[in-house]
């Protein structure tokens, strides 16, 4: 199965119509499967977004093509569209996309705003397996169920809560990480999907994120949320801006009220879950 409009804009369409056609050319039997996740699969796309892209493999990549699919990502890259600057997306074998147990192993990734593969473990995350198998569109070959087991809902919330707290960590001691527009507004729609996740079960989008948080979490951040979503648009030259102070040393306290928040929902269903058992 191909999808030859899989989103609204008609330039991307070309972008991922090549990037798909030259993964098939490149690959041969070796492809298996290519799919959008991320905000495109969510639904709170727009035109600021990355495109976040799986392509799931029979086996490991040789050698020679992680070689030809080097020259293509640099080729496709320097396509007049400004969509093509903006793929990122990780190369499957279908044995590590099947179940968690590999989540460890590095994968060929290209990240957003580059034009070479590298080895990374970006990809490799319930999360992504999650969203893909819930809303992944398919771009070519089957559907993710097909090559996806089931997450369970425990082990969904245990990564993101880990992750939650070891990028909050890093931030809180190093406030510079985020101290330019982008990354502030990105750090508060981090914390308020990861919590709206955590408590939902589903990986939605910020949007939807941002007015659950916005319904259920002190009134007092309502406004920091709604200023987060203006640090969206032109990414390449917010990301150069340093973040309004107020905002950053806001955005701090925040990521430290959802940390608390996380912490006493997970405590609260630990002791649910307990009880149940009893």
């Amino acid at each position: 199965m191909t999808v030859t409009h899989p989103t609204p804009f008609p330039e991307l369409n070309a972008v991922l119509s090549e990037l798909v056609t030259s993964v098939q050319t490149i690959l041969g039997e070796n492809f298996l499967a290519a799919y959008l996740q991320g905000s495109f699969a969510v639904g709170d796309f727009d035109q600021h977004s990355d495109v976040d892209f799986i392509i799931a493999l029979e086996r490991e990549l040789s050698e020679d093509q992680v070689q030809a699919l080097q020259q293509m990502h640099a080729r496709v890259f320097r396509l007049d569209i400004k969509w093509a600057q903006c793929l990122e997306g990780s190369y499957f074998p279908k044995d590590i996309l099947r179940s968690l147990s590999q989540r460890a192993v590095q994968l060929w990734y290209l990240d957003n705003g580059h034009q070479s593969l590298i080895l990374d473990t970006h990809c490799n995350t319930a999360v992504v397996r999650a969203v893909l198998l819930r809303d992944g569109i398919v771009l070519a070959g089957p559907a993710p169920a097909e090559l996806i087991d089931p997450i369970p809902v425990n082990v969904l919330r245990q990564e993101i809560l880990d992750t939650m707290h070891t990028w909050g960590r890093q931030v809180l001691a190093n406030p510079d990480m985020i101290n330019n527009r982008f990354y502030q507004g990105f750090a508060v729609f981090h914390y308020c999907r990861s919590l709206h996740a955590i408590h939902t079960g589903v990986v939605g989008s910020k949007r939807a994120a941002a007015e659950w948080a916005k319904a259920n979490l002190d009134p007092s951040w309502a406004g920091l949320i709604d200023r987060a979503w203006d640090t969206r648009p032109n990414p390449s030259f917010s990301v150069c801006q340093p973040a309004d102070p107020q905002d950053l040393k806001s955005t701090l306290e925040f990521i430290q009220y959802i940390l608390k928040a996380s912490d006493q929902y997970a405590e609260a269903s630990e002791k649910g879950r307990e009880q149940s058992l009893n």
